[in-house]
Protein backbone atom coordinates (compact mmCIF):
# COMPACT_ATOMS: atom_id res chain seq x y z
CA UNK A 1 0.00 0.00 0.00
CA UNK A 2 2.78 2.56 1.30
CA UNK A 3 4.62 1.15 -1.90
CA UNK A 4 1.68 2.10 -4.34
CA UNK A 5 0.89 5.66 -2.23
CA UNK A 6 5.20 6.42 -3.00
CA UNK A 7 5.34 5.64 -6.32
CA UNK A 8 1.86 7.34 -7.35
CA UNK A 9 3.49 10.65 -5.36
CA UNK A 10 6.87 10.70 -7.42
CA UNK A 11 4.96 10.20 -10.47
CA UNK A 12 3.04 13.20 -9.39
CA UNK A 13 5.61 15.00 -8.97
CA UNK A 14 7.38 14.38 -12.03
CA UNK A 15 4.65 15.44 -13.86
CA UNK A 16 4.83 18.86 -12.41
CA UNK A 17 5.70 21.35 -14.34
CA UNK A 18 8.31 22.68 -12.22
CA UNK A 19 10.32 19.72 -12.14
CA UNK A 20 10.87 20.07 -16.01
CA UNK A 21 10.40 23.70 -17.02
CA UNK A 22 13.41 25.01 -19.69
CA UNK A 23 14.89 28.22 -19.90
CA UNK A 24 13.48 28.87 -22.93
CA UNK A 25 9.46 28.26 -21.87
CA UNK A 26 10.55 31.03 -19.14
CA UNK A 27 11.22 33.11 -21.56
CA UNK A 28 8.48 32.54 -23.12
CA UNK A 29 6.03 32.80 -20.60
CA UNK A 30 7.62 36.39 -19.19
CA UNK A 31 7.00 37.36 -23.13
CA UNK A 32 3.46 36.69 -22.58
CA UNK A 33 3.51 38.45 -19.07
CA UNK A 34 4.44 41.52 -21.13
CA UNK A 35 2.38 41.33 -23.81
CA UNK A 36 -0.49 40.76 -21.43
CA UNK A 37 0.93 44.19 -19.90
CA UNK A 38 0.86 45.66 -22.75
CA UNK A 39 -2.86 44.74 -23.67
CA UNK A 40 -4.65 45.34 -20.15
CA UNK A 41 -2.49 47.88 -19.08
CA UNK A 42 -1.82 49.96 -21.96
CA UNK A 43 -4.96 49.01 -23.63
CA UNK A 44 -2.61 48.16 -27.03
CA UNK A 45 -5.10 45.90 -29.26
CA UNK A 46 -6.47 43.93 -26.32
CA UNK A 47 -8.77 42.12 -27.86
CA UNK A 48 -5.97 40.28 -29.90
CA UNK A 49 -2.76 40.49 -27.82
CA UNK A 50 -4.99 39.49 -24.56
CA UNK A 51 -5.90 36.03 -26.21
CA UNK A 52 -2.36 35.64 -28.17
CA UNK A 53 -0.55 36.80 -25.05
CA UNK A 54 -2.51 33.88 -23.02
CA UNK A 55 -2.12 31.21 -26.08
CA UNK A 56 1.33 32.35 -25.57
CA UNK A 57 1.33 31.32 -21.73
CA UNK A 58 -0.50 27.93 -21.86
CA UNK A 59 1.18 26.60 -24.61
CA UNK A 60 5.13 26.93 -23.20
CA UNK A 61 3.52 25.45 -19.69
CA UNK A 62 5.71 22.26 -19.97
CA UNK A 63 3.10 18.85 -20.19
CA UNK A 64 -0.37 21.11 -20.69
CA UNK A 65 -0.29 19.50 -23.90
CA UNK A 66 -2.31 22.52 -25.31
CA UNK A 67 -1.05 22.11 -28.25
CA UNK A 68 -0.20 18.03 -28.73
CA UNK A 69 -0.87 16.36 -32.15
CA UNK A 70 -3.61 13.47 -32.04
CA UNK A 71 -2.26 9.71 -31.91
CA UNK A 72 -3.77 7.41 -34.17
CA UNK A 73 -7.31 7.79 -36.31
CA UNK A 74 -10.03 8.25 -34.39
CA UNK A 75 -12.57 5.15 -33.71
CA UNK A 76 -9.29 2.94 -33.78
CA UNK A 77 -7.86 1.47 -30.58
CA UNK A 78 -4.56 3.04 -29.07
CA UNK A 79 -6.55 6.60 -30.22
CA UNK A 80 -5.33 9.74 -28.17
CA UNK A 81 -7.27 12.96 -28.92
CA UNK A 82 -4.77 15.97 -29.51
CA UNK A 83 -4.80 19.22 -27.64
CA UNK A 84 -7.68 21.69 -27.07
CA UNK A 85 -5.55 24.45 -28.79
CA UNK A 86 -4.38 22.30 -31.51
CA UNK A 87 -8.07 21.92 -32.90
CA UNK A 88 -8.68 25.38 -32.28
CA UNK A 89 -5.89 26.01 -34.55
CA UNK A 90 -6.89 24.41 -37.89
CA UNK A 91 -9.06 27.34 -38.30
CA UNK A 92 -5.51 29.09 -38.77
CA UNK A 93 -4.51 26.57 -40.37
CA UNK A 94 -7.10 25.97 -42.99
CA UNK A 95 -7.54 29.82 -44.04
CA UNK A 96 -10.51 30.06 -41.80
CA UNK A 97 -10.52 32.61 -38.88
CA UNK A 98 -9.07 35.33 -41.08
CA UNK A 99 -12.09 35.80 -43.97
CA UNK A 100 -14.51 35.65 -41.10
CA UNK A 101 -12.58 38.12 -39.13
CA UNK A 102 -12.64 40.08 -42.75
CA UNK A 103 -16.48 39.95 -42.73
CA UNK A 104 -16.86 41.15 -39.67
CA UNK A 105 -14.72 44.22 -40.46
CA UNK A 106 -16.50 44.55 -44.01
CA UNK A 107 -20.37 45.09 -41.74
CA UNK A 108 -18.58 47.34 -39.97
CA UNK A 109 -16.79 49.25 -42.28
CA UNK A 110 -18.74 52.10 -44.59
CA UNK A 111 -17.20 52.33 -47.86
CA UNK A 112 -18.99 55.51 -48.78
CA UNK A 113 -15.71 57.81 -48.83
CA UNK A 114 -13.82 55.55 -50.84
CA UNK A 115 -17.21 55.73 -53.44
CA UNK A 116 -17.35 59.26 -53.16
CA UNK A 117 -13.46 59.91 -54.23
CA UNK A 118 -12.46 56.67 -56.31
CA UNK A 119 -9.10 58.13 -56.36
CA UNK A 120 -8.26 57.88 -52.76
CA UNK A 121 -7.82 53.85 -54.10
CA UNK A 122 -3.96 55.52 -55.08
CA UNK A 123 -3.24 56.41 -52.13
CA UNK A 124 -4.53 52.89 -50.87
CA UNK A 125 -2.37 51.35 -53.51
CA UNK A 126 0.63 53.21 -52.51
CA UNK A 127 0.86 52.15 -48.70
CA UNK A 128 1.11 48.74 -49.56
CA UNK A 129 4.92 50.18 -51.47
CA UNK A 130 6.47 48.99 -47.95
CA UNK A 131 5.02 45.01 -48.70
CA UNK A 132 7.48 44.53 -51.79
CA UNK A 133 9.99 46.49 -50.08
CA UNK A 134 10.55 44.54 -47.42
CA UNK A 135 9.51 41.71 -49.20
CA UNK A 136 12.85 42.41 -51.44
CA UNK A 137 14.71 43.04 -48.43
CA UNK A 138 13.94 39.97 -46.37
CA UNK A 139 15.16 38.26 -49.58
CA UNK A 140 18.16 39.61 -49.65
CA UNK A 141 19.01 38.58 -46.00
CA UNK A 142 18.39 35.05 -46.86
CA UNK A 143 14.53 34.58 -45.96
CA UNK A 144 13.15 32.22 -48.79
CA UNK A 145 10.47 33.64 -51.37
CA UNK A 146 7.36 32.59 -48.92
CA UNK A 147 9.39 33.51 -46.18
CA UNK A 148 10.01 36.81 -47.47
CA UNK A 149 6.20 37.27 -48.80
CA UNK A 150 4.95 36.32 -45.49
CA UNK A 151 7.23 39.43 -43.70
CA UNK A 152 6.38 41.51 -46.17
CA UNK A 153 2.85 41.47 -45.77
CA UNK A 154 3.36 43.14 -41.50
CA UNK A 155 4.35 46.90 -43.87
CA UNK A 156 0.32 46.33 -44.68
CA UNK A 157 -0.61 46.81 -41.16
CA UNK A 158 -3.59 44.18 -41.12
CA UNK A 159 -3.32 41.42 -38.77
CA UNK A 160 -5.95 38.76 -40.12
CA UNK A 161 -4.05 39.55 -44.05
CA UNK A 162 -0.65 38.36 -41.95
CA UNK A 163 -2.00 35.82 -40.13
CA UNK A 164 -3.56 34.36 -43.59
CA UNK A 165 -0.71 34.81 -45.84
CA UNK A 166 1.73 33.13 -42.93
CA UNK A 167 -0.70 30.70 -42.59
CA UNK A 168 -0.61 29.43 -46.18
CA UNK A 169 3.24 30.17 -46.64
CA UNK A 170 5.73 30.31 -43.88
CA UNK A 171 2.79 28.48 -40.41
CA UNK A 172 6.69 28.33 -38.85
CA UNK A 173 7.10 32.05 -38.87
CA UNK A 174 3.18 32.14 -37.63
CA UNK A 175 4.02 33.19 -34.02
CA UNK A 176 6.62 36.27 -34.28
CA UNK A 177 4.87 37.84 -37.24
CA UNK A 178 1.57 37.80 -35.56
CA UNK A 179 2.89 39.40 -32.73
CA UNK A 180 4.92 41.93 -34.90
CA UNK A 181 1.97 42.54 -36.95
CA UNK A 182 -0.28 43.42 -34.18
CA UNK A 183 2.24 45.61 -32.01
CA UNK A 184 2.51 47.54 -35.15
CA UNK A 185 -1.23 47.86 -35.25
CA UNK A 186 -1.32 49.27 -31.79
CA UNK A 187 1.90 51.73 -32.18
CA UNK A 188 -0.03 53.47 -35.28
CA UNK A 189 -0.26 56.80 -33.05
CA UNK A 190 3.29 56.34 -31.70
CA UNK A 191 4.91 55.62 -35.47
CA UNK A 192 3.39 57.35 -38.11
CA UNK A 193 2.75 60.73 -36.55
CA UNK A 194 6.45 61.74 -36.81
CA UNK A 195 6.92 60.15 -40.35
CA UNK A 196 4.19 62.60 -41.45
CA UNK A 197 5.39 65.78 -40.20
CA UNK A 198 8.71 64.98 -41.85
CA UNK A 199 7.45 64.40 -45.22
CA UNK A 200 5.25 67.54 -45.13
CA UNK A 201 5.36 70.97 -44.80
CA UNK A 202 3.11 73.29 -42.70
CA UNK A 203 1.40 74.67 -45.76
CA UNK A 204 0.25 71.24 -46.46
CA UNK A 205 -0.64 69.73 -43.52
CA UNK A 206 -2.96 73.16 -43.43
CA UNK A 207 -4.83 72.02 -46.70
CA UNK A 208 -8.94 71.97 -45.80
CA UNK A 209 -10.47 69.37 -48.34
CA UNK A 210 -13.55 69.98 -49.74
CA UNK A 211 -16.90 68.04 -48.26
CA UNK A 212 -17.48 64.81 -49.74
CA UNK A 213 -20.57 64.21 -51.72
CA UNK A 214 -23.29 62.07 -50.99
CA UNK A 215 -23.32 58.48 -51.39
CA UNK A 216 -26.37 56.87 -52.64
CA UNK A 217 -27.59 53.67 -51.12
CA UNK A 218 -27.67 52.17 -54.57
CA UNK A 219 -24.19 53.01 -54.69
CA UNK A 220 -23.09 51.21 -51.50
CA UNK A 221 -25.20 47.80 -52.87
CA UNK A 222 -23.62 47.91 -55.90
CA UNK A 223 -19.91 48.58 -54.67
CA UNK A 224 -19.07 45.44 -53.12
CA UNK A 225 -20.59 43.56 -55.85
CA UNK A 226 -18.35 45.05 -58.30
CA UNK A 227 -15.67 44.64 -56.25
CA UNK A 228 -15.56 41.69 -55.49
CA UNK A 229 -15.97 40.32 -59.18
CA UNK A 230 -13.47 42.63 -60.19
CA UNK A 231 -11.08 41.13 -58.06
CA UNK A 232 -11.84 37.59 -58.31
CA UNK A 233 -11.52 37.69 -61.88
CA UNK A 234 -8.47 38.94 -61.99
CA UNK A 235 -6.73 37.75 -58.66
CA UNK A 236 -8.82 34.56 -57.45
CA UNK A 237 -6.36 33.48 -54.94
CA UNK A 238 -7.10 37.34 -53.11
CA UNK A 239 -11.04 35.98 -53.28
CA UNK A 240 -11.61 34.37 -49.71
CA UNK A 241 -10.67 37.66 -48.13
CA UNK A 242 -12.01 40.43 -50.29
CA UNK A 243 -15.02 38.39 -51.10
CA UNK A 244 -15.69 37.80 -46.89
CA UNK A 245 -14.83 41.33 -46.81
CA UNK A 246 -17.19 42.81 -49.19
CA UNK A 247 -19.89 39.60 -48.32
CA UNK A 248 -19.67 41.68 -44.38
CA UNK A 249 -20.35 44.68 -46.36
CA UNK A 250 -23.08 43.74 -48.65
CA UNK A 251 -24.89 42.68 -45.17
CA UNK A 252 -24.79 45.92 -43.76
CA UNK A 253 -26.04 48.12 -46.85
CA UNK A 254 -28.17 45.69 -48.50
CA UNK A 255 -30.68 46.77 -45.32
CA UNK A 256 -32.65 43.53 -45.55
CA UNK A 257 -29.88 41.53 -43.23
CA UNK A 258 -30.16 43.33 -40.06
CA UNK A 259 -29.83 40.47 -38.18
CA UNK A 260 -26.87 38.71 -39.94
CA UNK A 261 -25.06 42.28 -40.37
CA UNK A 262 -25.01 42.50 -36.35
CA UNK A 263 -23.99 39.18 -35.93
CA UNK A 264 -20.99 39.22 -38.16
CA UNK A 265 -19.73 42.32 -36.57
CA UNK A 266 -20.22 41.80 -32.89
CA UNK A 267 -20.95 37.67 -31.59
CA UNK A 268 -19.43 35.91 -34.51
CA UNK A 269 -16.29 37.90 -34.85
CA UNK A 270 -15.81 38.05 -31.17
CA UNK A 271 -15.96 34.47 -30.89
CA UNK A 272 -13.51 33.93 -34.03
CA UNK A 273 -10.95 36.71 -32.78
CA UNK A 274 -10.60 34.50 -29.42
CA UNK A 275 -10.03 31.30 -31.46
CA UNK A 276 -7.30 33.10 -33.64
CA UNK A 277 -6.06 35.19 -30.93
CA UNK A 278 -5.20 31.88 -28.51
CA UNK A 279 -4.17 29.53 -31.44
CA UNK A 280 -1.59 31.78 -32.93
CA UNK A 281 -0.50 32.67 -29.44
CA UNK A 282 -0.25 28.44 -28.94
CA UNK A 283 1.93 28.75 -31.89
CA UNK A 284 4.49 30.22 -30.35
CA UNK A 285 6.89 28.60 -28.52
CA UNK A 286 10.45 28.44 -27.30
CA UNK A 287 11.52 26.39 -29.75
CA UNK A 288 10.33 28.60 -32.81
CA UNK A 289 10.31 32.15 -31.66
CA UNK A 290 13.25 32.71 -29.46
CA UNK A 291 15.72 32.85 -33.07
CA UNK A 292 17.80 35.27 -34.58
CA UNK A 293 15.14 35.34 -37.32
CA UNK A 294 12.59 36.72 -34.91
CA UNK A 295 14.24 39.96 -34.40
CA UNK A 296 15.01 40.16 -38.00
CA UNK A 297 11.09 39.28 -38.67
CA UNK A 298 10.57 42.78 -35.75
CA UNK A 299 12.78 44.96 -37.32
CA UNK A 300 11.87 44.17 -41.19
CA UNK A 301 7.76 44.69 -40.06
CA UNK A 302 8.70 47.91 -38.53
CA UNK A 303 10.62 48.82 -41.70
CA UNK A 304 7.78 47.40 -44.05
CA UNK A 305 5.06 49.48 -41.74
CA UNK A 306 7.33 52.50 -41.38
CA UNK A 307 8.20 52.47 -45.38
CA UNK A 308 4.02 52.45 -46.35
CA UNK A 309 3.34 54.86 -44.17
CA UNK A 310 6.11 57.29 -45.87
CA UNK A 311 4.62 56.20 -49.65
CA UNK A 312 1.36 56.72 -48.64
CA UNK A 313 2.34 60.50 -47.48
CA UNK A 314 4.41 60.99 -50.54
CA UNK A 315 1.71 60.41 -52.93
CA UNK A 316 -0.44 62.06 -51.46
CA UNK A 317 2.24 65.30 -51.77
CA UNK A 318 2.00 64.17 -55.63
CA UNK A 319 -1.62 64.80 -55.20
CA UNK A 320 -1.48 67.79 -53.73
CA UNK A 321 0.28 69.10 -56.24
CA UNK A 322 -1.59 67.59 -59.25
CA UNK A 323 -4.80 68.77 -57.68
CA UNK A 324 -3.47 72.52 -57.24
CA UNK A 325 -3.44 72.02 -53.55
CA UNK A 326 -7.06 70.81 -52.85
CA UNK A 327 -5.60 67.40 -51.31
CA UNK A 328 -3.92 67.10 -47.98
CA UNK A 329 -1.03 64.91 -47.77
CA UNK A 330 -1.89 63.53 -44.20
CA UNK A 331 -4.33 61.40 -45.65
CA UNK A 332 -1.91 59.21 -47.43
CA UNK A 333 -1.27 58.05 -44.27
CA UNK A 334 -4.02 56.10 -43.33
CA UNK A 335 -3.29 54.11 -46.97
CA UNK A 336 -2.35 51.40 -44.38
CA UNK A 337 -5.08 49.20 -43.78
CA UNK A 338 -5.32 49.53 -39.97
CA UNK A 339 -8.71 50.53 -39.88
CA UNK A 340 -10.23 53.03 -38.72
CA UNK A 341 -6.97 53.87 -36.56
CA UNK A 342 -5.08 54.83 -39.18
CA UNK A 343 -7.75 57.66 -40.91
CA UNK A 344 -7.99 59.01 -36.76
CA UNK A 345 -4.07 59.71 -36.51
CA UNK A 346 -4.69 61.46 -40.12
CA UNK A 347 -7.39 63.32 -38.64
CA UNK A 348 -4.93 64.32 -35.03
CA UNK A 349 -1.96 65.64 -37.04
CA UNK A 350 -3.84 67.56 -39.14
CA UNK A 351 -5.75 69.04 -36.20
CA UNK A 352 -2.53 69.84 -34.71
CA UNK A 353 -1.97 72.45 -37.36
CA UNK A 354 -5.42 73.38 -37.68
CA UNK A 355 -7.99 73.03 -35.06
CA UNK A 356 -11.14 73.71 -37.31
CA UNK A 357 -9.92 71.04 -40.34
CA UNK A 358 -12.14 67.85 -39.99
CA UNK A 359 -10.27 65.22 -42.13
CA UNK A 360 -11.19 62.05 -40.88
CA UNK A 361 -13.97 61.33 -43.23
CA UNK A 362 -11.23 61.85 -46.03
CA UNK A 363 -8.50 59.73 -44.67
CA UNK A 364 -11.52 56.56 -44.14
CA UNK A 365 -11.69 56.77 -47.95
CA UNK A 366 -7.84 55.82 -48.54
CA UNK A 367 -8.00 54.10 -44.98
CA UNK A 368 -10.57 51.13 -46.46
CA UNK A 369 -8.44 51.36 -49.89
CA UNK A 370 -6.02 49.97 -47.73
CA UNK A 371 -7.96 46.73 -46.39
CA UNK A 372 -8.67 45.88 -49.60
CA UNK A 373 -5.62 46.48 -51.03
CA UNK A 374 -3.31 44.82 -48.71
CA UNK A 375 -5.74 41.56 -49.46
CA UNK A 376 -5.42 41.77 -53.14
CA UNK A 377 -1.27 42.18 -52.00
CA UNK A 378 -1.62 39.16 -50.04
CA UNK A 379 -4.13 37.63 -52.86
CA UNK A 380 -0.73 38.28 -55.40
CA UNK A 381 2.08 37.19 -52.88
CA UNK A 382 -0.19 33.59 -52.66
CA UNK A 383 -0.64 33.30 -56.35
CA UNK A 384 3.02 33.67 -56.49
CA UNK A 385 4.36 31.51 -54.07
CA UNK A 386 1.60 29.19 -52.38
Amino acid sequence: MLDTLFIGLQKFIEGMGFTTVTGGQVIMILISFVLLYLAISKKFEPLLLLPIGFGMFLANIPFAGLMAHPIGSFGEEGFQAGGLLYYLYMGVKLGIYPPLIFMGVGAMTDFGPLIANPKSILLGAAAQFGIFAVFIGAALLGFSGPEAASIGIIGGADGPTAIYLTSMLAPDLLGPIAVAAYSYMALVPIIQPPIMRALTTKEERNVVMEQLRPVSKKEKIIFPIFVTALVSFILPSAAPLVGMLMLGNLLRESGVTERLSKTAQNELMNIVTIFLGISVGATANAETFLRPETLMIIGLGLVAFSFGTATGVIFGKIMYKVSGGKVNPLIGSAGVSAVPMAARVSQVVGQQENPGNFLLMHAMGPNVAGVIGSAIAAGLLLSIFG
